[in-house]
């Protein structure tokens, strides 16, 4: 175990997070349409003004799901190295990922995903966040980015994020599945969270003047403790509000409560039992469960506690995300085509000669 900090609640809970697209007519709306119309941004300061992605990120892109209305927008950087395929936590979006997406680039692929009902993807229910369906999602964006021969993945899952791609992996649907990490996310904590997670909701800010706004409320409410990464992240969290003429959350959590108990309940069970290399990044020693507990003494799983940061750790401190991603990958012989081992390829299980 190493290092880390305190701990704000899950992120679905202070997810201060939604997008500025709306859906149009069209079922697959392009990643790339025009913003919708709305009154000129009132700059409340340079500081808190929206960043681009570009220059982090090295591309956006739409994945359509055949036989379907899903359209499912990701980033991608990278292009060499393993998959790290990124999963945002509820109320945020793939752009949570992008200042560690800048780095991690230099010696891996990064993807990162908007979930549905989150970001830019465009779903027949955006509503239904149960965990089945949230796992299809993610292994259908798969099967339609890479087909039958999928390069090394592995997955990072943040809070709602993580959970999705625990049960992923509990599924063994990819066999190149080659390591898991699980960004501050533990089953006690949050099962205990749920009864309270309704109220944060609803007492959170809900409409913003100007994207400014949200940028400088999620910083100073305490939910993102680096700027930058507010500044880029924020603006895909929200949609805009004709009706109100402003900015609101464009993930809709507090209709989705039916689902949150599927999320985390057996969690920790299932990522112990996960067969491949697992890293658990917790922003707060508070967060781990009897079960981890015994798992972590057993040497099961590795666990880092990130110092100075909140529940958003990719976000927090993106250079020290960063860092523990690629450690992971290194420390684990995790190559383009799988576990690399001297003299040994392997593919999901398969051994070849080098």
């Amino acid at each position: 175990m190493e290092d880390s900090s305190n701990l704000t609640s899950l992120p679905e809970e202070e997810s201060q997070n939604s997008e500025t697209n709306p859906q149009n007519s069209s079922n697959f709306p392009s990643a790339f349409s025009s913003k919708p119309d709305r009154p000129p941004t009132q700059i409340s300061s340079v500081k808190y003004a929206p960043l681009d992605w570009l220059g982090y990120f090295d591309q956006e892109d739409d994945v359509c799901i055949p036989d379907s209305d899903n359209v499912f927008h990701i980033y991608k950087a990278g292009t060499e190295g393993p998959v790290v395929f990124c999963l945002h936590g509820g109320g945020y979006s793939g752009l949570s990922f992008t200042l560690s997406a800048s780095k991690i680039k230099e010696k891996a692929r990064v993807i990162a995903l908007d979930l549905r009902g989150h970001g830019k993807s465009s779903t027949d229910n955006d509503l239904d966040l149960s965990i089945e369906t949230l796992c299809n999602d993610v292994l259908a964006v798969l099967k339609a980015m890479f087909g039958d021969s999928p390069p090394a993945i592995v997955l990072v899952g943040h809070s709602m994020g993580g959970s999705v791609a625990i049960h992923v992996a509990a599924k063994k649907a990819l066999p190149t599945l080659a390591g898991l990490v699980v960004v501050d996310v533990v089953e006690g904590t949050a099962m205990a969270s749920l009864v309270h997670m309704q109220k944060i909701l609803s007492n959170r800010m809900q409409h913003f003047s100007t994207i400014e706004k949200a940028i400088e409320w999620s910083v100073k409410g305490g939910s993102l403790r680096n700027i930058e990464s507010a500044r880029l992240s924020i603006p895909s969290t929200l949609t805009y509000d004709d009706s109100r003429k402003c900015y609101a959350h464009r993930a809709r959590l507090e209709e989705t409560e039916q689902y949150w108990r599927g999320w985390y309940e057996g969690l920790s069970d299932k990522f112990l039992s996960s067969p491949v290399p697992k890293l658990l990044l917790l922003a707060g020693t508070d967060r781990l469960d009897r079960t981890l507990t015994i798992g972590q003494m057993q040497g099961k799983f590795q666990m880092v506690v990130v110092r100075h940061t909140g529940h958003a750790i990719q976000e927090d401190v993106p250079d020290e995300f960063a860092d523990l991603i690629l450690n992971f990958i290194s420390r684990n012989r995790i190559g383009p085509r799988g576990v690399e081992i001297p003299g040994i390829r392997r593919w999901g299980g398969d051994e070849r000669a080098a």
